[in-house]
């Protein structure tokens, strides 16, 4: 019925068989923006965030995020992570968060380095909602990946 992977031939939703495919290091590294109000961008570089550690806070969330991205995306396939790494780095008034995950396996990484740069950026939000609602979350983004059957890609 369909040329889409994630459809078997009667249309329906289901999970790609990768058994067949060989192992190779796969890399992804993805990203997001939170706009961040005056109000915060002051408390954050005076360390006076109501909520305590911000940075180790978005970093474990977006961490943790990746590790369960097969819970959350219905499709994905668990993944052995080998790496991952959340950076937060305040530019101006905006934090730009950006996630990488690695693994060797059947299938990429995409999805998982998507989900902590997402989940970080969620997490940012929840830890400074008490000073400021006004931020936004904008530009989530794969910025590239590596390995398996369609090779490298970045934006």
């Amino acid at each position: 019925m369909s040329k889409l992977t994630h459809l078997n031939p009667s249309g329906e939703a289901h999970m790609v068989d990768v058994s067949a495919k060989a192992d190779t290091l796969r890399t992804a590294i993805a990203q997001s923006q939170v706009e961040l109000t005056a109000a915060i961008v002051a408390a954050i570089t005076d360390d006076n965030l109501p909520k305590g550690d911000l940075y180790a806070t978005a970093r474990i969330a977006g961490i943790q995020a990746a590790k369960k991205c097969s819970d959350l995306i219905p499709l994905c396939h668990p993944l052995p992570l080998s790496k991952i790494t959340v950076d937060i780095e305040l530019q101006g008034n905006s934090f730009l968060i950006t996630a990488l995950c690695k693994t060797t396996g059947k299938t990429g990484v995409e999805m998982e380095a998507l989900t902590a740069a997402s989940v970080a950026a969620l997490t940012v939000y929840d830890m400074c909602k008490g000073l400021d609602k006004g931020m936004i979350i904008r530009d989530t983004k794969l910025l590239e990946k590596s390995g398996g059957k369609s090779g490298d890609w970045s934006a």
